[in-house]
């Protein structure tokens, strides 16, 4: 079994800003337990959070197989597995505790990649209860995208805990080229909905275009873009924004929303800082929703693999790495130039 771990003693070089790196290793191939299924590991995908754990925020991701995301091929089940055989192809879910319903403490505390091993390896030993089937429709590649992101995406956009499902005409606000922002453009057009994008290139604008986004800002030129927002929905605001900024992107979000709107916080891929509370207020004067997001349940994953395979969504990948280059993946996604989902291959 070929595998990387998280070495917070090695730095990754050329990745600025981290500490911490990773290194490959060898072993034995792995025997599945009770109720385990040993996965042969086909693909595997980077999402922001491995950045986070690369940096050395979290110590207890030390020595630890990276990445939540990973699909490929039922290789051995172990006594009393029951949903899976030989030959089987599946995909993992990151929040493998998580099985259906609300959030609750006794489905919550595990995470792929993060408290437990990953899927940056070529054999991965999971419960059968981590796993779904994986459609035939889907390639490995396409599968590895969405867990993480597209579940973040899907579940924004069915509201989360608050159950409002976006319905279709309303307004969808999404923030740059990355996983979550592209399968919430995907989903919410697929959904019948309008979007509008923020980025900051023109080339980015040109590709959120040529996804079907509406409306795309570019936040260079306007760093206020709410007021463009406005704008757009002729003074009415969006219905949902699916926040992946953080603080300092979220005043903008509040002041883009309408009356009632609901806003999903997902991320802090534009930096960590402070809100100024006076940039809270609205939340109240226009009785908004936030709610957390934190990926989905197994449950979830399912049905957002029929909505995908259904309506025939394909995830956008930017590029496709091997195995041994798994450190120029991480550079090339460190470097937050990319479009779309970074992917490993077995």
């Amino acid at each position: 079994m070929r595998y990387y771990r998280y070495d917070f003693q090695t730095p990754l070089s050329g990745l600025d800003l981290a500490r911490a790196g990773i290194r490959f290793g060898e072993t034995a191939e792995p025997r599945p337990g009770p109720g385990e299924v040993v996965v042969r590991v086909r693909a595997s995908s980077l999402n922001f959070v491995d950045l986070v754990n690369l940096s050395g925020m979290f110590p207890g991701a030390d020595g630890v197989i990276p990445l939540l995301d990973g699909a490929g091929e039922v290789a051995a089940i172990g006594p009393g597995v029951t949903r899976f055989k030989a030959g089987d192809r599946v995909l993992a879910n990151p929040n493998f505790l998580w099985l259906a319903g609300e959030p609750a403490p006794d489905g919550w505390g595990g995470a792929l990649g993060c408290t437990t091993d990953g899927m940056l390896c070529d054999a991965a030993v999971l419960d059968e209860s981590a796993l779904v089937h994986l459609p035939d429709g889907i390639s490995f590649a396409e599968g590895a995208s969405l867990p993480c992101a597209g579940l973040s995406a899907w579940n924004s956009l069915r509201g989360g805990p608050t159950g409002k499902t976006t319905a279709p005409g309303e307004t969808v606000l999404i923030q740059g080229t990355g996983g979550v922002s592209l399968f919430a453009l995907q989903f919410a057009k697929a959904s019948g909905c309008k979007v509008i994008a923020t980025t900051s290139t023109a080339a980015k604008m040109e590709r959120l275009k040529a996804l079907g986004a509406d409306h795309v800002i570019n936040y260079s030129e306007h760093p206020q873009w709410a007021a463009q927002v406005l704008e757009l929905t002729g003074g009415r605001g969006v219905d949902l924004a699916v926040e992946v900024g953080g603080p300092n992107t979220l005043p903008q979000s509040i002041a883009a929303m309408r009356i009632g709107g609901r806003i999903a916080l997902i991320g802090i891929v534009a930096g960590l800082g402070s809100i100024d509370y006076m940039h809270m207020l609205p939340i109240n004067h226009k009785v908004l929703t936030i709610f957390a997001n934190g990926m989905g349940s197994r449950r979830d994953l399912e049905m957002m693999l029929r909505f995908v395979d259904g309506q025939g969504i394909r995830p956008v990948i930017d590029r496709v790495f091997p195995f041994a280059e798994a450190e120029d993946a991480y550079r090339h996604f460190g470097h937050r130039r990319h479009v779309g989902k970074v992917i490993v291959e077995n």
